[in-house]
């Protein structure tokens, strides 16, 4: 055998590579403001303490928080860093999966409250996970209400529950 049998491939462009301009402080800039407003919009609607909005953002200082808040509230400029922006990104995926899951806010965060038995709450609220400081933590919650919205099985909320089954005669042939 030659050794060329056991060479390394060469690495080649692939359409799914990194584009690393997105981590650019110009695009950050971009995003920072709208993002930090949904946040502390969604952070107020359920009903999150401050030291809670500190760990979801990844612990920045109070100051840092308080100073980034100011900033997205006046529409002056700020620049969040990557990993706060991926923070953010995974709350806003929570908090459109429940509009799509609930259909009232008040059971939406009812549900992000309660114990669940599901595998990732291992008997605790998503709430707990969500506010636990870790990206993983957002990304399982994430993960469990897309899963829902693809047809996991959830326990049924008011919209389910008053549904009727479908019968032949729903079927429509066109």
């Amino acid at each position: 055998m030659s050794a060329t049998a056991f060479a390394m491939p060469t690495p080649q462009a692939t359409p799914f590579q990194l584009d690393t301009a997105r981590f650019a402080p110009a695009n950050r800039r971009r995003l920072s403001g709208p993002g930090m407003r949904a946040f502390l919009g969604i952070a107020d609607l359920w009903g999150l303490s401050e030291a809670q909005r500190l760990l979801v953002l990844g612990l920045p200082a109070r100051s840092t928080y308080h100073a980034w808040a100011r900033a997205a509230r006046g529409g002056a400029g700020v620049t969040l860093p990557v990993d706060t922006l991926l923070r953010i990104s995974a709350v806003l995926g929570i908090h459109k999966a429940l509009r799509i899951l609930f259909p009232t806010e008040a059971e939406a965060a009812a549900w992000l409250r309660g114990a669940h038995a599901a595998a990732p709450f291992g008997g605790q609220a998503p709430l707990a996970l969500v506010t636990g400081g870790t990206q993983d933590g957002l990304m399982a919650v994430r993960r469990f209400l897309d899963a829902a919205r693809g047809g996991l099985f959830m326990a049924p909320n008011a919209a389910d529950r008053d549904a009727a089954p479908l019968t032949d005669a729903d079927i429509a042939i066109v």
